[in-house]
């Protein structure tokens, strides 16, 4: 009856260990393309920025030259 028991816990930790080891192995083969992923989309942030940056420079160069524009029309 010892025997019984004590042979399922070692099968029982033998599986636990198993396991516990393709988790790992797992985890570490995901690493680099969460790695990966994570470098994407901060360049994909970093691209809207630059854009939402651009955007804006347009933006106010356009409302400078309408102001201009309408100065000049109000002088002539």
């Amino acid at each position: 009856m010892a025997d019984k028991i004590h042979e399922a816990n070692h099968f029982a930790r033998d599986q636990e260990r198993r396991i516990t080891a393709a988790t790992a192995i797992g985890m570490n083969a995901l690493k680099p393309i969460v790695h990966f992923q994570v470098s994407m989309l901060r360049m994909w942030a970093d691209n809207i920025e630059r854009f939402a940056g651009n955007y804006e420079k347009g933006l106010e160069e356009t409302a400078t030259a309408v102001e201009e524009q309408s100065d000049k029309e109000r002088v002539a």
